[in-house]
Parts: structure tokens; sequence; C-alpha cells
């Protein structure tokens, strides 16, 4: 009887902190104006009382705060943090900066970052370029669902048609309710047309004359780990010039996959150092003397 009320016990235990941390990935997708806990309540499926139990837990590990006017929910600086440090062991942001520099410089437009995060987009950063006229459709931090936005669509695309399915079917909800351009039967020819071409284009249909291009790069082992992409005006992305900007992105898509198998190879490398036995530096003898009997003259 004890044993299993233990088992009872470990299991809500980890039902709460899988609660809790669903909650916290919620919060995440909207880390600027952050969330009201009626919006919580809604999205999580949680009951009020549960749902406020768990964000205070989180309030008091400094992963949520709560914005003293608004009373939204937003996240905390120990998120911000733990962010830092995860990104200083992954790295990607630092593998990525030199070719969102050279994006922006020869292109003269805007560069950026995006990686998955389940089933949606986030921008890891906005690299900016030197053309007088650029387009603010997409700020660091910002989150959407995935195939909304160049990048974001690039992601989609490189995906199992299996995992697009079942990503378009948890989206549709937002996306026929906050992004009118972005049906899921939409996305689908946006898919297809991106897997032929090579590359991505969002032709406006998230802002109004705001266009973006985009590819997907991938790890070693065929997963695939972000998007590299270009936003400019309309007149900036006519058809001869996507595939010269497609062009641009592919040797950025190509360096970054080399610099990924780099690491993975360091990475690989020092962990099986790492496994190996320690031993003993072997001491040699020195050769036997001859005697004087066998010495020769």
């Amino acid at each position: 009887m004890e044993q299993l009320t233990g088992e009872r016990a470990d299991l809500s235990g980890s039902q709460s902190v899988d609660r809790a941390l669903r909650l916290l990935a919620l919060i995440g997708r909207e880390p600027a104006s952050g969330l009201p806990l009626s919006e919580v309540v809604v999205e999580s499926g949680l009951n009020k009382p549960t749902a406020r139990r768990l964000l205070l837990a989180l309030m008091r590990a400094g992963l949520v705060e709560q914005e003293p006017q608004s009373r939204h929910y937003c996240l905390g600086e120990e998120a911000f943090v733990l962010g830092v440090l995860a990104a200083r062991r992954h790295g990607l942001l630092e593998l990525a900066m030199e070719s969102l520099r050279r994006l922006s410089e020869i292109t003269m437009d805007t560069s950026f970052l995006t990686i998955r995060r389940e089933t949606y987009a986030v921008c890891l950063h906005r690299e900016e370029g030197t053309y007088p006229v650029r387009t603010h459709a997409l700020q660091i931090g910002d989150q959407h669902p995935l195939g909304v936005g160049a990048g974001s669509l690039a992601l989609l695309a490189a995906l199992a048609d299996d995992d697009v399915d079942r990503i378009l079917a948890a989206n549709e909800p937002a996306l026929l309710a906050h992004y009118p351009g972005f049906a899921p039967d939409q996305l689908k020819a946006d898919i297809a047309l991106t897997r032929e071409q090579g590359f991505s284009l969002n032709p406006g249909r998230l802002v109004a004359s705001s266009w973006g291009i985009g590819a997907v790069f991938r790890y070693p082992d065929g997963r695939v780990a972000g998007a590299f992409s270009l936003a400019a005006i309309d007149s900036r992305m006519l058809p001869a010039r996507q595939s010269e900007l497609a062009g641009y992105l592919a040797k950025e898509v190509a360096r970054m996959e080399r610099l990924l198998a780099q690491m993975f190879v360091s990475k690989r490398g020092a962990d099986e150092g790492a496994k190996l036995p320690v031993r003993k530096p072997s001491v040699r003898k020195p050769p036997a003397r001859a005697n004087a009997e066998t010495r020769s003259p």
C-alpha cells in the first residue's frame, strides 16, 4: 500500500511539472506582451486555480513574472539567464552571425535567423541591411505558427509530411483566427512550391508590401536546424532578384552546414575521449647491458 501511495505521489508530481512546463512554453510564445490569466486558462485547458498555482510556482523560480500594470504573465529573468547559458552550449546563433552579416552586406536587405519551437517558429536574430527603406515585419523574439513568414515556411516545408499535417492541424485555430492569408490549404500549396523551388517565398501576406525569401539548413544527421531569410519591400523582390537572393542563401546554408558538421565532429571526439580509460604512461626499461664475459673486444 505504501509503495502504491508513493507511485501515485510521483505521478502527481511529474504531472504538475509537465503542466508547469507547458505553461512556461505557452507564455514564451508572447515574450513581449505576455498573457493574461484568462488566456492562459483557455490555451492550457487547465482550471483557473490550477493554472494560478502553477504560475505562482514558476514565479517563485524566477521563470515567470507578472507585469504590475497589465497583470499579464511574461517570461522572467531566470528564463533569460537559462536561454543565454543554452546559447553558449549550442552556439547556433554564434555560428550563424557571419552568414547573417554577409547576407545583409551583400544584399543591403535585412536578414534573419529562425528556428523551430514545437509548432511555432521564433526569430533568434535580425541583422539590419543598409537599404534606406526597410521592413519591420519580424523582430527578435517574435513567434508565429510554422509556415507564417519566409523562414518559418522554409522550416515547415523541410519536415516530413506526417509532421506537416500534425502541425497544421494543431495551428489551424490560430491560423484562421489571426493569420487570414495563411490558411492550412494555402500553406500546403506554399510548401509544395517551396520544395519545388528549393527556397521559400512570402509574397507580402504577413505585412503588405513586405516580402521574404528563406532557406533551411540542417544538422549532420538530417534534422532541421534553422533557416536563413531575407526581407525587403516588394519592388526589391521581383522574380529575377528572387533567384539572385536564393543563390546567396544557398551559399550561406552550405557554409552553415559545414560549420555544424565540424562542431558535431568536435563534440563527438571530445565525448569519445572522455569515455576512454586513463592509461598510465608506460615506462620503458633500458636495454640490459652486456656483461664482461660477452662483451666484444
